[in-house]
Formats: structure tokens, C-alpha cells, sequence
């Protein structure tokens, strides 16, 4: 058992050590939607800021598979500015669910980065099938019982996502103007889906109407005249975070900076029921006011605070995280993600170790 426990905290301390952005990218995984096999290349430009401190080059960018032609910003790219990466993807011959990786290898320290485009490639020769469309909701059916909108920011205006239905019956399917959600979503519709037409489900999430940071779920339901099921109920999941890809490289250099003492607390071997009770530092040794946005544990098991919420530069705080081990046992791994305005490492995550032993 303990040497299991070994090798978990040495994937956990490889995983950690690719958190810090060197590159600003806006997005790193890109998501198509529904493509047509026969409607040409998919195309998209990852771009990203160069936040590493010094002029940097992209040495070489290799894709997954051969249907994805990449390119990318060939020229030395000044500490400040943009590069791009870009990705072409040819769906002839590829119908349904795709996933490639784009491997980006620079001059900088560090491991490569991987970024993704995915997406679903519909055939006008191949008839659609269950797989396509997994999930049941009355007459309709759906990629997916959710709608992910992966990560959006809260400082640039609305976010539209797009996600494929599809009517298998041989009745045409109304939608109504009756839906059901949050103010700061809002569901666009097509008006009627046609006996086996595909269509789509338009999601607009305004984070800045939200106004939380991290991981958030809401749940919506879709109106329709279906005699199975008119309310169709789904949940909609997102990432918030804030971005900092206008700023120029005057405003980065006078930026706060959110530096830990430690990304990681193993406590060991303890028994269960043990509440167990940290500190640690965390200082700004930035030119600007270092402002906590948020903080998130993933469990109710963690509890985490910090102290000032906003840390003038050159000063410190502390970072309080309890872990209470009640009805647990084992092998434990728990979060706390702290979002702040530090636009070089804007999310933090402090990672909770233990094993619980009866």
C-alpha cells in the first residue's frame, strides 16, 4: 500500500509542475461542434501571449494524426506580444467522434504543450445512429444528459456554445418559448426539427452575470410540444476564470504576483476522525495589489480561508486549509483552487494529501 502511495504523489508532483503559464493561450481546447464530412477543412488559431519574461520561439508543432495540419508562428515572438498556433482538420472519410493533440515544443523550459481540438463529423452518406446521439429526452435525442461550456471568462462578455439534437422520429418536434434557466443563460432554439433532421442547441453563458469564479452547475429546461416529454432537463457546467490577455508587457511588469509557500500539504498517516489544521505563507512580491477572487475546495470535507483577502505589494498573508477525515478511509487527495488577479498564474491550486486509517 505504501508504495502505491509512492508512485500517486509522483504522478500528482509531475501534474503540478506544469500548472504555470509561461503562454497566455484564450483557449486550449477547441471544441467544432457538429462538422459535415464533405464541408471542407475545419479550421482554428490557438493564440496566446508570451508571459514568460524574454523572447521566445516555437520550435516545432506536430499533430496526432495525419488529417490535422498544423501551423504556427514562425518568427521569434517578443515577451508581451502574440503567436499563434493553428490546426486544420480534414473530416473526408472520418465520420463521428473526433479527438486530436496538438504537441507544441519551444524554446522555453519545461514540458511540451498539448493543446486539442475535438468535435462530431456527420456523413450525409451514413445514416445517423444510436452512438451518435446517446441520450434520450422524450422524442429528441442528444450527445450528452449536460451541456459543457468548458472554460469562459468573466471580463469577456458572453460565451455561445453550440450542441447537436437530433429528431429519430417520424414526427416533426416544435420548440417552445417556454425555457427554464438562470438569468445569465440563455438558450436559443431552433423552431421546429423536422422527422430525422439534425439541429442545434445554442447555450449563451454571460459569466459576468454569474459572478463566481471556479467550477459552477446550473440547471435549465427546453420547452417543447413533445407528447413523451415537452420539459426536457439538462445541467449546464463551466469554468470560470478571468483573463488577462489584453494586458501589454508594461502591465504585466507591474503586476501583484501570488506566490505559496507550498503547493502541496502531504499529511501522512493519520486516524480517522482527525481534523487536521494548516498554515501557509503566501506573499505578493508584485507592484500591484494582489486580490483574492475566490476560493473553491472540491470537497466539504476541506475548509480554506485566506487572510487578507487583498495583499498590498510586498506584503504577506496566510492561507488556512482544514481537512476533517470523518467517514473517510484510505488513500485521500483534496483540493483548494484560489483565483486571483495575478495574470501570470491566475489559478493556484493546493493539493491535500493523507491516508486514513481505520
Amino acid at each position: 500500500m505504501r508504495f502505491l502511495f509512492v508512485i500517486f504523489l509522483a504522478v500528482c508532483s509531475g501534474l503540478r509542475a506544469q500548472q504555470a503559464d509561461l503562454l497566455l493561450f484564450k483557449e486550449k481546447i477547441h471544441d467544432f461542434g457538429e462538422i459535415t464530412e464533405d464541408g471542407g477543412n475545419a479550421d482554428v488559431e490557438f493564440t496566446f501571449l508570451n508571459n514568460s519574461g524574454r523572447t521566445m520561439k516555437i520550435i516545432s508543432v506536430k499533430a496526432s494524426c495525419g488529417c490535422t495540419t498544423p501551423g504556427w508562428t514562425k518568427d521569434p515572438i517578443p515577451q508581451g506580444k502574440e503567436g499563434f498556433v493553428k490546426a486544420s482538420f480534414n473530416p473526408k472519410g472520418r465520420p463521428g467522434f473526433f479527438s486530436k493533440s496538438l504537441t507544441v515544443t519551444t524554446d522555453l523550459e519545461g514540458s511540451p504543450l498539448v493543446l486539442q481540438i475535438k468535435g462530431q463529423v456527420a456523413s450525409k452518406t451514413r445514416g445517423v445512429t444510436p452512438t451518435d446521439y446517446p441520450v434520450e429526452r422524450g422524442s429528441l435525442r442528444f450527445k450528452s444528459n449536460s451541456f459543457n461550456v468548458d472554460k469562459i471568462f468573466i471580463n469577456t462578455g458572453p460565451s455561445l456554445r453550440e450542441f447537436p439534437v437530433y429528431n429519430p422520429s417520424d414526427k416533426p418536434i416544435h420548440f417552445t418559448a417556454n425555457n427554464i434557466g438562470p438569468r445569465y443563460i440563455t438558450i436559443k432554439t431552433p423552431r421546429e426539427l423536422g422527422p430525422r433532421e439534425r439541429g442545434v442547441i445554442k447555450i449563451i453563458y454571460d459569466a459576468r452575470l454569474r459572478n463566481q469564479y471556479g467550477f459552477t452547475s446550473d440547471d435549465i429546461e427546453i420547452g417543447t410540444d413533445d407528447e413523451k416529454q415537452p420539459m426536457k432537463s439538462f445541467s449546464v457546467y463551466a469554468t470560470i476564470e478571468e483573463s488577462f490577455s489584453v494586458l501589454s508587457a508594461e502591465e504585466l511588469s507591474k503586476a501583484p504576483v501570488f506566490q505559496l509557500e507550498a503547493t502541496e500539504i502531504d499529511v501522512g498517516g493519520v486516524r480517522q476522525g482527525t481534523v487536521l489544521d494548516r498554515v501557509l505563507a503566501v506573499k505578493n512580491p508584485g507592484k500591484k495589489d494582489l486580490i483574492i477572487r475566490a476560493i473553491q475546495e472540491n470537497c466539504s470535507c476541506v475548509k480554506a480561508s485566506i487572510d487578507p483577502m487583498r495583499i498590498k505589494a510586498g506584503q504577506a498573508g496566510k492561507v488556512r486549509i482544514s481537512l476533517n477525515t470523518q467517514g473517510r478511509i484510505g488513500v485521500q487527495q483534496k483540493a483548494v483552487t484560489i483565483y486571483t488577479n495575478d495574470p501570470s498564474n491566475p489559478v493556484q491550486r493546493i493539493t491535500v494529501l493523507a491516508y486514513v486509517q481505520e
